[in-house]
């Protein structure tokens, strides 16, 4: 009998047990409406999309050089007698720079001078006699004629060489080289000076050929230097060479700009942005924006409001890029919400959250 009673005290006490059980399983299994609040929301940011100017520019590297560098030679021989102006000094062109000694040429021209108007005197004298009086015979008034005129010729250049033995500036700018002293004899050819004009000066760089059809003189460009970092120079595209370096497959260009102050130093090197093509009315969108497919590219757009936002895929066009930025030509107008921060979580159709700061995915 105390067996009996036994048994069904473990019986009732297992199906309590087993009622426990079934009532927590009941318990914790969601219902519908759970289950839908548990639907992936993906955090998004995003940035509306607007119509504004854009220009694309061609990247380049160049060396500043000097407008005009002239190497001055002597022309006439002699020894240095004057230095006028030596070299740090800002020359205008005609300015005198050296003299060389002029004495034996001084001598001569003197003598040449006299010559010149004694040779004078006679033709017009028998010119008087053969046209007017008859007297004299022809050959003897053009032999006088042609010795007046020699000796003219004779005066003028020794003039000519007399004035040499000054030696000037041919452009305005710096001189920048001194390279002879006072008593260096000098002969023709000889180099003497060096004049050097920097304002304006003029970048030369090199074009790679596959922008050929983009570069054309009157291009503007702005033009950065590394020891001035801050600053941006404005220039333009005078020169556009017409053949390819077969090395290294670039064209020659050159760009002349202003140098107030004359900071730009002759050898600086340059970093230059050459106007390729302006839009006036493009769609621009930051390129971390869009997601790469087999086709192509793609962009999310965030439609509908509040509970019902969710991502649409849009197929677009790329027209042109510049840093990190793209133009597109298709798939998007002006208005849309583009999503910037979230697109590589996002397929089409996903419900998302628009949010600011840092997006993330929560469920």
């Amino acid at each position: 009998m105390t067996i009996h009673r036994a048994g069904q005290a473990l019986l009732l006490a297992a199906l309590l047990i087993t009622a426990a059980c079934n009532g927590d399983a009941q318990a914790d299994s969601p219902t519908e409406e759970q289950a839908q609040e548990f639907v992936r929301v993906i955090n998004v940011e995003v940035s509306p999309v607007a119509v504004r100017e854009f220009t694309q520019t061609v990247p380049l590297t160049g060396v500043a050089e000097a407008m005009q560098d002239v190497l001055i030679s002597a022309e006439e021989a002699g020894v240095v007698r004057r230095v006028v102006r030596d070299k740090g000094t800002r020359v205008r062109a005609g300015q005198s720079l050296l003299r060389l000694d002029d004495q034996i040429l001084a001598a001569q021209v003197q003598t040449a001078t006299a010559q010149a108007q004694l040779a004078r005197e006679v033709w017009e004298r028998r010119r008087a006699l053969y046209e007017e009086d008859g007297i004299g015979s022809e050959v003897s008034y053009l032999e006088a004629k042609y010795g007046a005129d020699q000796a003219e010729g004779n005066l003028k250049a020794l003039q000519e060489r007399l004035a040499r033995t000054t030696i000037t500036a041919p452009i305005s700018g710096i001189l920048d080289q001194r390279l002879v002293e006072v008593g260096t004899m000098v002969s023709p050819g000889t180099p003497v000076a060096r004049v050097v004009q920097v304002d304006p000066i003029k970048i030369l760089a090199g074009v790679p050929e596959r922008f050929a059809l983009d570069i054309a003189t009157g291009a503007k460009a702005s033009v950065r230097f590394d020891i001035m970092p801050d600053e941006v120079f404005e220039g333009t595209i005078t020169y556009v060479g017409a053949t390819v370096d077969s090395g290294s497959r670039t064209f020659p260009v050159e760009l002349t700009m202003p140098n107030p102050g004359e900071r730009i130093k002759p050898e600086m090197v340059a970093n230059i942005e050459v106007v390729r093509q302006v839009l006036e009315e493009a769609i621009v969108i930051p390129q971390e924006a869009m997601v790469r497919v087999e086709d192509g590219y793609t962009v999310f757009v965030a439609r509908g409001e509040g509970n019902q936002t969710v991502a649409e895929a849009r197929p677009i066009t790329l027209m042109a890029t510049q840093g990190n930025e793209a133009v597109i030509s298709d798939g998007l107008v002006p208005g849309d919400r583009l999503i910037v921060v979230g697109q590589q979580q996002v397929a089409n159709g996903d419900n998302i959250r628009v949010v600011e700061g840092r997006a993330e995915e929560r469920d």
